[in-house]
């Protein structure tokens, strides 16, 4: 018997040191080829210009290319799809939020992965929200537009508000402002934030409640979207003469902000995640990253360890999932 044990124990510690061998080996080792960095828009919104700010840099610190791969559809789904259906080998780094990744399931029947399936690395950024609305619409504050919001319904002509497809996070927010004013609003779902802008400059659909940088800021400069309010808690610089929803009556507890991250498979072998952390971490320093960012009003996070990247990512969860609760959201 302790012959036995001691065989056991020999090879068991064999395979460890085996594993452990492998594992600095695949550290070492990766990245061989070009990584890709799958954003789940089309090009042209503020997703893809995130992506396009951070992945020269981070490729300088990774030894290889990345490249990035725009998928739309199904509110990011598609494109989180596409990377769980990918080897768990890190070549394929999935650009997020919790839009895509903890609002699509709990929204849309179709979906079938859980939050649960992905790995946070790293937070990139946190961006404000407005109510961005057609350049005519005849509202300048949050009470001025619940006022509208109302006579609308009365009307029979409800207010439309854009999203990036059903179960987003931007179709919470226009379900949770409709839930909390208690009227009638029409959603009116697109694949990315581009197509929701090009309709909402030619009046097609009234609000946009989303994140938003220098191409919105220039398109209601030139007079051709309007903001009508920040999700904010504090008026933004740039934006001073824009008030926040905290200021009005009818949506004073109506206060927002989103984040983006990159991720992989929960699978993916630590040696590999920590090679993607550390290059991840550095990048977030970068000046130019930073100052990309900040151009695009994006808030450029703090690093965060690993393990406060995790512990983020399950507060977002249970957050979001309780929001879906109280506004009585069913998956469709």
């Amino acid at each position: 018997m302790k012959s036995l044990l001691r065989r056991a124990s020999l090879k068991t510690g064999l395979t460890l040191a085996a594993l452990a061998l492998a594992g600095g080996s695949w550290a070492q080792s990766f990245p061989q080829r070009p990584v890709t960095l799958m954003v789940p828009y089309p090009a042209g919104g503020v997703s893809d210009v995130i992506a396009r700010t951070v992945n020269t840099v981070l490729g300088k610190h990774l030894g290889q290319p990345v490249v990035v791969e725009n998928l739309g559809g199904v509110s990011g789904a598609i494109a989180a799809q596409k990377t769980l259906s990918a080897p768990a080998d890190g070549y394929l780094l999935f650009q997020g939020s919790p839009n895509e990744l903890i609002l699509s399931p709990l929204a849309n029947a179709a979906v079938k992965f859980k939050s649960e399936d992905f790995r946070l690395l790293q937070m990139i950024s946190v961006a404000p929200l407005a109510v961005i609305a057609r350049a005519d619409l005849p509202v300048s504050n949050g009470d001025e537009l619940a006022a509208y919001a109302a006579r609308m319904a009365r009307e029979g002509r409800p207010l439309t508000y854009a999203s990036v497809g059903p179960g987003s996070f931007y179709h919470f927010m226009g379900e949770h402002m409709s839930h909390t004013l208690g009227v009638p609003m029409t959603h009116v779902p697109y694949k990315g934030a581009a197509p929701a802008f090009t309709d909402l400059m030619g009046g097609q659909v009234d609000i946009f409640i989303t994140v938003f940088g220098k191409a919105q800021l220039e398109m209601a400069q030139q007079g051709r979207l309007k903001f009508v309010a920040t999700l904010s808690e504090e008026r933004l610089e740039g934006l001073k003469q824009v008030p926040t929803l905290r200021e009005s009556r009818a949506l004073k507890d109506f206060s927002y902000k989103i984040w983006t991250g990159y991720f992989v498979r929960k699978d993916t072998p630590e040696p590999v995640v920590q090679v993607l952390y550390k290059a991840l971490t550095a990048t977030l320093s970068d000046p130019a990253v930073r100052a990309g960012l900040e151009a695009q009003s994006q808030q450029v996070s703090r690093p965060l360890s690993l393990q406060e990247a995790a512990q983020a990512y399950t507060d977002g969860t249970a957050q979001f999932r309780a929001l879906a609760k109280t506004i009585q959201l069913q998956p469709q």
